[in-house]
């Protein structure tokens, strides 16, 4: 069965950066600070996280 991208129980906001993390079987932690580098400085992170806050089903 394929791996399914859902929002994360690990989670610090909405748990979309634990989702992804877990979708790429990487530590969480690199996934938060990359989206709070991509919110910085390029602005594009913050609605990028909106959307797949909205977006991904609720994980199990």
């Amino acid at each position: 069965m394929a791996n399914k991208i859902t929002l994360s129980k690990d989670k610090k906001i909405a748990g979309v950066c634990g989702g992804v993390a877990n979708y790429l079987n990487i530590d969480p932690t690199i996934v938060r600070i990359l989206w709070l580098i991509l919110v910085l400085f390029c602005g594009v992170g913050l609605i990028a996280y909106l959307i797949c806050w909205i977006l991904f089903p609720k994980g199990e």
